[in-house]
């Protein structure tokens, strides 16, 4: 049982994460509001609240912390740099990583980028994560941010990140039909919760590393062969097949 604190714990990915995860590990969720959150998911779990985009309230938070997995920020493509992102796509991660280098007992950071860091790609483009980023938005800017960002505290400091560039996740939704590129992007619960476990448990060769995000789709957006390799990820959906395209082999 290892002791894990999820930041932006009340989004969509951080309860279905929650759900998974508090089985087996000892959670600590973090965000600014749980007022809205379900009493039984929470259930079992250490939950504060914090603004986390303020340095002084990282004081002590990662005490006896193994692992952080990092959801906190703003999602939305339309997000604008004074606004929002300033503060909860840059301040934010960086107290993260401040107060992580400090720590004595945290092994790894696993955080959410994005499909946005490389987007702006032609539709008709697989992009592997070795690939240059091109960013679609301000959004995707920001996760580009991120990821220099624990590449620079893991080749420093020793601090091991592992950054999952997320396709298309929308919980238990299934993509829309009439839209083959969120079938490409697509990414389920069952492969997502997958994909955390083996970023928890991988040995990694060098200490960061970025991985792609999506299920099994017939026609991948994003590149996994990667996160097959590296650290055993065996997605099990196909975004096309859950809606009829094709017959799961």
């Amino acid at each position: 049982m290892a002791k894990i604190l999820i930041t932006g714990a009340t989004g969509t990915i951080g309860e279905v994460l929650t759900t998974h995860l508090k089985k087996n590990h000892e959670l600590t969720l973090v965000d600014i509001d749980f007022s809205k959150s379900d009493k039984e998911l929470v259930k079992g779990t250490t939950t504060k609240e914090l603004d986390l985009s303020v340095l002084d309230n990282w004081k002590g938070l990662l005490e006896g912390i193994e692992y952080v997995i990092q959801l906190a920020g703003d999602p939305s493509p339309d997000a604008e740099f004074y606004d929002s992102l300033l503060d909860l796509n840059y301040k934010l991660p960086h107290n993260l990583y401040i107060e992580a280098a400090k720590s004595d007992s945290i092994k790894r950071i696993i955080f959410a980028s994005s499909i946005h860091a490389v987007d702006a790609y032609p539709q008709n483009i697989q992009v592997a994560t070795n690939d240059p980023v091109r960013p679609a938005d301000l959004y995707g800017v920001s996760k580009v941010y991120l990821e220099g960002l624990a590449s620079h505290y893991a080749f420093t400091t020793g601090l091991e990140s592992i950054g999952i560039r997320i396709g298309d996740f929308k919980g238990d939704e299934l993509p829309a039909l009439d839209a083959p590129e969120a079938m490409s992007n697509y990414l389920s619960g069952k492969d997502m919760c997958h994909l955390v476990d083996c970023c928890l448990t991988a040995t990694l060769n060098e200490p960061f590393i970025l991985v792609n995000g999506i299920s099994n789709n017939t026609f991948p957006r994003l590149d996994i062969d990667q996160a097959r390799v590296d650290i055993g990820y065996k997605p099990k959906d196909n975004g096309f097949n859950l809606l009829g395209y094709f017959n799961q082999n």
